[in-house]
């Protein structure tokens, strides 16, 4: 987690002071409950929160000593409040902690992720109706296919970061959960009435049933949707990368009047934005296989998770966050080229109506086989001669013959390929 690709407010989830925060809210949480069900004396959470004070230093002072960072943690707050704050975490054991506290920073900083995709849903779909009609060519395998518009291209990122929206709001759900179980999750020191209180006080669900942790599959679905979600981040920036190219030009990032693409080259532009996300998606991906390889853990625990999600925690959802708010950004004030769009489609001039001729054949009784291969040698030719499609067509004896030159020529309308492009956006948009 570094500043160069991270934002203040989700940045702030992870910091020493939000933890130990977190930690002490659990811990009150929970001596509550035990007040209410007279575990232990009345009186400990008022001392508590009157006297507590978070002492950073301290508490990695002492740490450095014991080598344990929750019993550092209650020793700092003992040494606050005083003699009532040994009743704090009576019957739990440290993962009580340390597993609602990580659930709850992944649920805080799922919500930013989650309103980010809200913001880039809204910039997309702007651009995309901005855009319905633009047309430009449509390419598989990086070769001109057919003719599609500018807008459905974008459509195909919002439904998709639409889907990733709703999947994230069910990986949220699914890590929101809370365990305060004690040692092997017996519930054999810790009142399972407890558990229940922390979970709604926090606003979390109760786990049905830990092993002393919170299992890790859950984790693993998290991560597992925020890789989704970087590889969507990617497929976007490779879509700008590849339209930003010097001989397609279709499509550029922003670039500001004092902006430098070179050192060495002054006439340069290059698309660094979606360069850069594309290595960053990268770096999301990277933990979803430590995530996985997290779930196997040795009976009712172990700590091999521990080092992970130290890391994979705050690097990933910091990292997405910056992700997301860049790719909007990159969405908000890219550089539509229609000129060049226009251009592109008409390289091949025309060709990419082959399939339009390809089916006016078969309608008129010819064989597909033979139909295709009559059409095939056309365009062959038109692209090798550097000729109309149209022409290369009306000199052959076996098109002219099968199909008038005034039908022939109606073949070679744009508005064939757009005219049911109200009715995709139409089923993308009315369901949102």
């Amino acid at each position: 987690m570094i500043e160069r690709y991270s934002r203040k407010e989700i940045r702030e989830i992870w910091l020493d002071k939000n933890r130990y925060s977190l930690w002490l809210k659990i811990e009150i949480a929970a001596a509550e409950a035990m007040e209410k069900y007279k575990i232990i004396p009345r009186g400990v959470v008022k001392k508590v929160k009157s006297k507590s004070k978070i002492d950073i230093k301290k508490i990695l002072k002492v740490e450095g000593k014991v080598r344990h960072d929750v019993i550092a943690f209650l020793t700092s707050i003992i040494e606050k409040v005083g003699k009532e704050a040994s009743f704090l975490h009576k019957g739990m054991t440290s993962s009580d902690v340390l597993d609602t506290c990580f659930n709850i920073q992944l649920k805080q900083s799922g919500s930013i992720i989650s309103e980010d995709i809200e913001i880039l849903l809204n910039s997309i779909k702007k651009q995309a109706i901005k855009h319905k009609y633009t047309l430009c060519i449509g390419r598989s395998h990086g070769i001109h296919a057919e003719p599609t518009t500018f807008g459905l291209k974008l459509l195909t990122f919002y439904e998709e970061f639409s889907r990733n929206h709703k999947r994230l709001q069910s990986a949220i759900k699914e890590i929101s959960t809370c365990a305060i179980s004690g040692a092997v999750g017996t519930f054999a020191n810790v009142d399972p009435r407890v558990e229940k209180y922390v979970a709604k006080k926090l606003k979390l669900n109760v786990e049905p049933i830990s092993t002393q942790i919170i299992p890790r599959d859950r984790h693993a679905y998290f991560f597992s949707v925020l890789g989704v979600i970087a590889s969507s981040i990617e497929r976007f920036a490779t879509e700008i990368r590849h339209l930003q190219r010097t001989e397609v030009s279709e499509v550029e990032e922003f670039f500001n009047n004092k902006q430098m693409g070179s050192s060495a080259m002054p006439h340069k532009k290059n698309p660094v934005l979606t360069e850069n996300l594309t290595g960053l998606a990268r770096l999301i991906r990277s933990a979803v296989i430590p995530a996985l390889e997290n779930v196997a853990l040795w009976h009712e625990r172990d700590i091999s998770h521990s080092s992970v999600e130290r890391n994979i925690g705050p690097d990933t959802t910091v990292t997405l966050d910056f992700a997301l708010d860049r790719l909007n950004n990159v969405v908000k004030s890219m550089k539509v080229n229609k000129n060049n769009m226009k251009k592109n489609l008409n390289l091949t001039k025309g060709i990419f109506f082959s399939q339009r001729v390809l089916l006016e054949l078969t309608s008129q009784g010819l064989r597909r086989d033979q139909a295709y291969r009559i059409v095939q040698k056309c365009a062959i030719k038109a692209l090798e001669n550097n000729i109309p499609f149209y022409d290369s067509l009306l000199k052959d004896q076996v098109i002219t013959d099968k199909i008038p030159v005034n039908t022939l020529k109606k073949l070679f309308d744009f508005g064939y390929h757009t005219r049911k492009i109200n009715v995709i956006f139409s089923r993308v948009l009315r369901k949102k």
